[in-house]
């Protein structure tokens, strides 16, 4: 990579990472361009070389948040060779991530408006969906004709918990109960 590129990509990571805390911190609505450029020290047109608008810079952090959650779940399971292990603890490991403050607000509570259903469904199909129908379909416990019907199902499961979890008073028992319930399902 040349340096130009590599510049290009340092400054992207250090908007990202900004714009990251800002959205978690204060909301998609609450955040302005005006306090990224203030934090990051750009231009406005240095940042829109980037990121077309406060919905591009937007979607750029959720694509970022959604891929670390991605790399803590495949962490989470990584060397459990049972396939129905390996399901229960990636979905128990996403309820636990839901209750990170940055998760919940950007992903949970800010993407689906931000974004509309219909793109938010599409990342959440090329991120959690993806691995969630592989992982089920890897149990063999779902005929192939009904496996995308499941995963939709489980999938609903899993957000409407995670949901509870990042808008619950009580995290510890919000996660604790949901825990429960989702370990039922999953045995099932």
């Amino acid at each position: 990579m040349n340096l130009k590129a590599e510049r290009g990509a340092a400054t992207r990571d250090r908007v990202l990472t900004i714009a990251t805390r800002l959205f978690a911190d204060r909301g998609y609505d609450d955040t302005s361009i005006e306090a990224v450029l203030q934090e990051s020290g750009l231009s406005r047109g240095a940042l829109y070389h980037h990121y077309a608008g406060k919905d591009a810079l937007f979607e750029a952090v959720l694509e970022a948040t959604e891929s670390a959650i991605g790399d803590k779940i495949v962490e989470a399971v990584q060397g459990i060779t049972d396939p129905a292990a390996a399901l229960r603890t990636g979905v128990l490991a996403w309820i636990s991530l839901a209750g990170d403050p940055v998760i919940q607000r950007i992903v949970l509570i800010d993407a689906p408006s931000v974004l509309g259903w219909e793109r938010w469904r599409a990342m959440e199909e090329r991120y959690s969906f993806g691995m969630l129908k592989a992982a089920l379909g890897a149990t063999g416990a779902v005929p192939e004709e009904f496996l995308d019907l499941h995963a939709h199902m489980l999938l609903a499961a899993i957000n409407e918990s995670a949901l509870m979890v990042a808008r619950g008073g009580d995290h510890a028992a919000a996660v604790t109960a949901v825990e429960d319930f989702l370990s039922r399902i999953l045995q099932a």
